[in-house]
């Protein structure tokens, strides 16, 4: 009984002494419990490499970037060099780079290359110019998002190469449909992506604005617009990189130039060194469209979290 009362006092801190100098053992084994050592062990720190949205060193980063690169790359010089596998299906790094030497020297090269990114850019620009205002509004508000957004799921959903013959017949066999047809791929993406940017902006900044005494116009161009710049910039920083995508597609149309147009005609006479080299380059112009995209991003909302 004197125990128990002693154990009692011990848990609500009448006792002043430490539970060290409790004179019953049975006391202090169950106050202490059945640990040998107060201390307890220092904890062993542990590197997870796939801990889940574990940032790592921007060096790193870079390294693990060219570790890759560099693995591919042997990867591909260790398979076309098997003797199993026919040159016509996969060249040779060295029969590659041959190739490019020799296109470097062709003015051809640089005409395609001109070419492919004045479509682009133009097909990209006109989407942005007239797709980010329309998300903005459709993400704005529910009744244009009843009247365009069923509009621009139908159509986007339609592929690309279908459209190629309306588009001819509308705009001709001139630069105009090759423009329009990277128009078409990018705008109706770039509406839908702005719409669900602008969604996500918090309700609490809206009645917050209200409350201050914002009006509607105010509210979407100080309120809705800002804090959804950062994702509506990348998300045009994606659909670059699908508007690059339907190059080839574009330069379906009665082309004679141009990078897309170039690796069809190479694929059609087995000119595959050549052929690989102008996929390179169209990989080369995406990495380094990609990277500026983010760099620029970093610099204009370093303030925002945002996908590196």
């Amino acid at each position: 009984m004197q125990a128990d009362v002693e154990l009692i006092a011990v848990a609500h801190g009448e006792v002043g002494e430490p539970v060290g100098e409790v004179v019953h053992e049975d006391v202090a084994t169950k106050v202490a419990g059945p640990t040998t050592s107060s201390v307890p062990a220092p904890a062993r720190k542990q590197r997870h490499w796939f801990t889940l949205r574990r940032g790592i060193t921007v060096s790193r980063y870079r390294l693990l970037a060219l570790g890759g690169f560099a693995a591919l790359f042997a990867l591909w010089a260790w398979v076309s060099h098997r003797e199993s596998m026919n040159p016509v299906f996969v060249p040779t790094p060295e029969d590659v780079w041959r190739a490019a030497r020799a296109l470097g020297a062709d003015e051809k090269l640089w005409m395609d290359l001109k070419l492919s990114i004045f479509r682009v850019t133009a097909g990209f620009l006109l989407a942005a110019a007239v797709g980010v205002p329309l998300g903005l509004w459709v993400g704005s508000f529910k009744v244009v998002e009843a009247v365009v957004q069923p509009i621009v799921e139908f159509v986007r959903y339609v592929p690309v190469p279908a459209l190629i013959p309306i588009l001819m017949v509308l705009f001709g066999i001139d630069e105009l449909s090759k423009i329009a047809l990277i128009w078409v791929g990018t705008f109706f993406q770039l509406v839908l992506m702005v719409a669900d940017e602008v969604r996500r902006v918090p309700d609490n900044l809206l009645q917050v604005s209200y409350t201050l005494g914002a009006r509607r116009g105010e509210v979407i161009r100080r309120v809705l617009w800002p804090a959804a710049r950062p994702g509506i910039f990348d998300a045009l920083r994606l659909c670059n990189g699908w508007a690059w995508t339907y190059v080839v597609v574009a330069e379906l149309v009665a082309a004679n130039e141009g990078l897309g147009y170039r690796i069809l005609k190479f694929s059609r006479f087995l000119q595959t060194p050549q052929m690989w080299v102008y996929v390179i380059l169209l990989g080369l112009i995406g990495l380094a469209l990609d990277a500026a995209f983010r760099a620029l991003n970093r610099r204009l909302f370093h303030w925002a979290e945002v996908s590196r």
